[in-house]
């Protein structure tokens, strides 16, 4: 008799990765039904069982401005220049805290989900793609508190604004906190695996981090070795581009923004090739 033709055919074939620094984009783009639904089930879980709910997007922020305006202020004599106090920390912090926000949640990457991923198959990589993508929606909810602010300022104060085209530098900025966040965060992510001390230091670090950066003081106020310092942050400059979109003032410079872009390619690069590296094996560990 004849052999049996093998007529199996498999819809989804799981391999291993032949190599440290691969992505498989036509599987990713197989996935992004989960990865939206990830993100929804982020979005929707946050403030779950609060009284205010998504009201807390607005509060934060407006709540940690008025405490900036009275400390440093008032009390330690920063000035923010011919930018209204309110409108310049709200706009460093609503860069600020989508930064932190991709940095936070995709550094638990592996530990957070162990459960998920012993059970079932899927990209471990869509995981931390989903939190870039639902921190977007805080960030978006702060820039309308932001926007809501500066026409206050417009119509009531007599602020005067003029439209920039910088304004059309945004989409890149969040490209680049995006990227800067979600390499940073799989790097951190993958570390945690085998040094879960690093768990208690992320959260500090990010703090002492703000201060590295023009969130509560113009870049322009600094001077010396400590501005080499706050410059090499590669957060630094997409604050600084982001507050001169709406506002011609500040020093906003391309080559510091080239700085953040590379920066922000090399922690990608880092962060997937230590991804891919413990993802074979992290069950083992975590």
């Amino acid at each position: 008799m004849p052999d049996k033709v093998n007529t199996e055919h498999w819809d989804i074939v799981i391999e291993g990765k032949k190599s440290s620094f691969s992505l498989n984009y036509k599987e990713l783009w197989n996935y992004r039904d989960l990865i939206v639904l990830f993100a929804k089930r982020d979005i929707a879980t946050v403030y779950n069982q609060t009284i205010l709910g998504p009201l807390w997007f607005f509060i934060q922020p407006l709540l940690t401005s008025l405490l900036f305006i009275f400390i440093f202020g008032n009390v330690a004599n920063i000035k923010t220049g011919p930018i209204p106090g309110m409108l310049f920390y709200l706009s460093g912090l609503t860069v600020w805290n989508y930064f932190t926000s991709c940095i936070n949640t995709t550094s638990s990457t592996f530990i957070a989900n162990v459960a998920i991923f012993g059970k079932v198959y899927f990209p471990r990589i869509v995981m931390p793609i989903s939190k870039i993508l639902s921190g977007l929606f805080i960030f978006f909810t702060q820039f309308i508190l932001f926007i809501l602010f500066l026409l206050f300022w417009i119509f009531f104060k007599g602020y005067q604004f003029q439209p920039s085209p910088y304004l059309l530098l945004i989409p890149l900025l969040l490209l680049i906190l995006a990227g800067l966040g979600l390499g940073i965060g799989i790097i951190i992510a993958s570390l945690t695996t085998k040094y879960r001390d690093l768990t208690y230091l992320v959260a500090f670090g990010v703090q002492l981090l703000m201060y590295l950066t023009p969130v509560i003081y113009p870049l322009s106020s600094v001077t010396g070795k400590m501005r080499l310092v706050i410059i090499s942050n590669p957060v630094s400059a997409v604050i600084e581009s982001f507050r001169y979109s709406f506002f011609p003032v500040g020093d906003f410079q391309w080559h510091h923004l080239i700085y953040s872009a590379v920066v922000m390619v090399a922690f990608l690069f880092l962060g997937l090739l230590l991804f891919n590296r413990i993802e074979k094996n992290f069950m083992d560990t975590v």
